[in-house]
């Protein structure tokens, strides 16, 4: 059959949007928001600078290096990284975050000048009503440190990205102030940052709507729209596709979700969702080694459920899923074995199906299992044997486990 019968994708149904005519950028956070969750052990430069050329190779567009206005060990982090890029004719583009304060910027501009390489400060700043009340700030001094640390990144040949931190609850009045008044300094990008994962998709898709219809539009200027999520409240991927149908141009994610608190939008399954969406097509057969990478630099486990890359995502102890990927083998088929109870190909990260024996599986998992390692897969006592210790078990049997069924007499 034609494959495109086997599947009535409902999610095509009366759809108002054209994912493959989204031109969305990606920018990834690993190396800067993603190193802020406490839990995380800051990488050795050697790791870093492998995560960098996977992300390049993953067809991500710019990289946060870092934030230099921490210290000299993070000056350090993104001169290296930054001479990288050089030194390798990577693809993909830096940026560093900052506070709106002139220490913060001086040192990117000095990295940048010193290599010849451009990377974009992403100046930030509080926006919200809630940490203007604690900060004791005001309108006036939002303004005056967006124009000061604007400004003289500019003249210093830096490209600006203006971020108000907390965006997704702040006032619309003082968004527009501080947004047009970075764009007048010379700022080409604003980026919408929902900082402690409060915003819902319909909050997304109405404040990314406001910023390009009541701020970018009447500008008369061509500026970027960034989307920088978290998942606090679980819809981090949610948001983003969100942010992306309402018009954001580049959207930010970290490796396995790292980050504040409980982290931010998983940049691995946002590269899977629009590539399946038609929206991304670079090869993602390296996706689970830069999500092990950052799990063994950063020293967080990757839990065995987590989609796309968890041990689990494409591995089945069950009777009935497994007895339906073996008879599309059997059909010589592999699209439809790769397809059949998996919504992502396992193929299309490098991965592959893999059917286990436990309590709750059938004859056709023991018997895929035997044929793929080269037993007679048609031999009845051994079957028996084999399915007879499943039933008993509390546990999928371990390779050891089934070998030594295997050769028992």
């Amino acid at each position: 059959m034609d494959e495109q019968t086997l599947i009535h994708d409902w999610n095509e149904a009366d759809a108002a949007f054209d994912w493959t005519s989204a031109h969305v950028e990606f920018d990834d956070e690993t190396l800067r928001d993603g190193l802020q969750n406490p839990s995380v052990v800051d990488p050795p430069i050697e790791d870093k600078i492998r995560l960098l050329h996977l992300m390049d190779r993953l067809g991500i567009h710019t990289a946060d290096i870092g934030l230099p206005g921490a210290g000299p060990r993070a000056v350090e982090a993104v001169t290296e990284l930054a001479r990288e890029i050089v030194s390798s004719k990577l693809d993909i583009e830096a940026n560093c975050a900052a506070r709106t304060v002139v220490a913060d910027i001086r040192p990117i501009a000095e990295i940048s000048q010193q290599l010849g390489l451009p990377i974009e400060a992403c100046t930030f700043l509080g926006s919200s009503p809630i940490r203007l009340f604690a900060e004791n700030w005001d309108l006036a001094r939002l303004l005056k440190a967006t124009e000061d640390s604007v400004r003289f990144a500019v003249a210093e040949g830096l490209p600006v990205m203006m971020v108000t931190e907390d965006t997704t609850r702040a006032h619309p009045d003082v968004l527009k102030a501080v947004y047009s008044l970075a764009i007048e300094c010379g700022a080409k990008r604003l980026c919408v940052a929902d900082t402690v994962g409060h915003a819902t998709p319909h909050g997304v898709r109405a404040l990314i709507r406001f910023v390009i219809e009541e701020i970018v539009e009447p500008s008369g200027e061509e500026i970027g729209v960034d989307w920088h999520g978290h998942r606090d409240r679980g819809l981090g991927i949610a948001n983003t596709l969100a942010a992306i149908e309402a018009g954001a141009t580049r959207v930010h994610g970290t490796a396995l979700g790292i980050g504040e608190r409980s982290g931010n939008t998983e940049m691995d399954l946002l590269l899977v969702n629009l590539k399946l969406l038609g929206a991304h097509d670079a090869d993602l057969t390296m996706l689970p080694e830069y999500c092990q990478l950052t799990a063994d630099a950063c020293q967080v486990p990757i839990v065995h459920s987590y989609p796309v890359v968890g041990h689990d995502a494409f591995r089945t102890g069950t009777g009935v899923h497994a007895a339906a990927i073996a008879k599309a083998q059997e059909k010589g088929d592999a699209w439809l074995a790769d397809r059949i109870y998996s919504a992502i190909p396992a193929s299309m990260v490098g991965r592959r199906q893999l059917i286990e024996i436990g309590p709750m599986s059938g004859l056709s998992n023991v018997k895929f299992w035997l044929r793929e390692r080269g037993y007679d897969a048609d031999d009845a006592d051994l079957c028996d044997r084999i399915f007879t210790a499943a039933k008993r078990t509390d546990h999928t049997l371990t390779e050891g486990e089934l070998e030594a069924l295997c050769k028992a007499v």
